[in-house]
């Protein structure tokens, strides 16, 4: 609940902030005198900007079981699938959470946890990782999904995508209309905005986009090493999360599906837009905890 408060406190302060902000820079009479309502504006950018990544974190567990092709563990077929639900259940009572859906799917080593709720989550883990892991390794992997859920990383992430979005579009429009305005100073039967503002726009809108994905990124890697740590205190030791992350960091790592790939255990490629930190300072930071 306390998240579902910061998200609407959250989107209230962006649009408090953008409006005191373009009143103070006289940016609203600019905008008005070239025919754009600074309100309309600020809907619209925050309509787009957390209206996408809210539908998506609504959306993200049965995107991720179709995705995925996750099959849920709705009564366990053999020893293997009891011990998995039985873990996740345990390891949900002690991070004080609703008890999550349980998936596997198939594919190389991999791990994620998707959904907009705390206690109706999912956990889901790939068949490589189940064979190629012991139970203490598998534990710890599952013990990082639940730590992401307890930590509300999932609505965390929305609300920084949602913020960097908003941000994305109103600005790249403000600069659309400012250099349309300055391309059609001498035009005075101009109305409404010209070809300037397009291009300008979606030219701002792809730049400033890189630059949003970078901050998104950067604040993904971090999450990463609080769910290693939860996962550390989950199980009362360490070790268990330092030799999964050692035994990932020597397989080959499945790409997941990219509406939940910022909630898999392993990460990609690119240092900047990477959603996880690398392996090696992921085990060195549990080291010095």
């Amino acid at each position: 609940m306390k998240r579902i408060v910061l998200f609407v406190l959250t989107n209230l302060a962006i649009v408090l902030v953008l409006g005191i902000t373009a009143r103070l820079l006289g940016v609203d009479r600019f905008l008005t005198a070239n025919g754009l309502n600074l309100g309309a504006l600020l809907g619209f950018a925050l309509l787009m900007g957390f209206g996408g990544a809210i539908i998506s974190l609504l959306l993200s567990k049965p995107i991720a079981k179709w995705t995925a092709g996750v099959q849920i563990i709705e009564q366990p077929r053999n020893a293997d699938e009891a011990w998995i639900v039985d873990t996740v259940r345990r390891l949900a009572d002690k991070a004080g959470i609703g008890m999550p859906e349980v998936g596997i799917f198939e594919g190389d080593p991999n791990a994620f946890a998707t959904g907009a709720f705390r206690d109706s989550a999912l956990v889901a883990v790939s068949t490589g990782l189940l064979q190629n892991m012991t139970h203490d390794e598998i534990e710890a992997v599952l013990g990082h999904e639940v730590a992401h859920i307890a930590n509300g990383d999932m609505v965390t992430m929305t609300l920084i995508q949602g913020v960097m979005n908003t941000f994305v579009i109103f600005i790249s429009r403000i600069v659309g209309y400012a250099v349309d305005s300055f391309l059609r100073r001498n035009d005075e039967e101009r109305s409404g905005p010209g070809i300037g503002y397009f291009v300008t726009s979606i030219v701002m809108e792809i730049l400033l986009g890189f630059v949003a994905a970078i901050i998104v990124a950067w604040f993904s890697r971090q999450r990463e090493f609080r769910a290693d740590a939860g996962a550390a205190q989950l199980m009362g030791r360490k070790q268990p999360m330092i030799n999964a992350l050692a035994r990932l960091g020597g397989l080959h790592t499945a790409e997941l599906p990219k509406a939940v790939s910022a909630m898999g255990i392993a990460g990609g490629i690119g240092k900047l837009f990477s959603t996880h930190p690398p392996i090696e300072e992921r085990i060195a930071a549990l080291q010095q905890a």
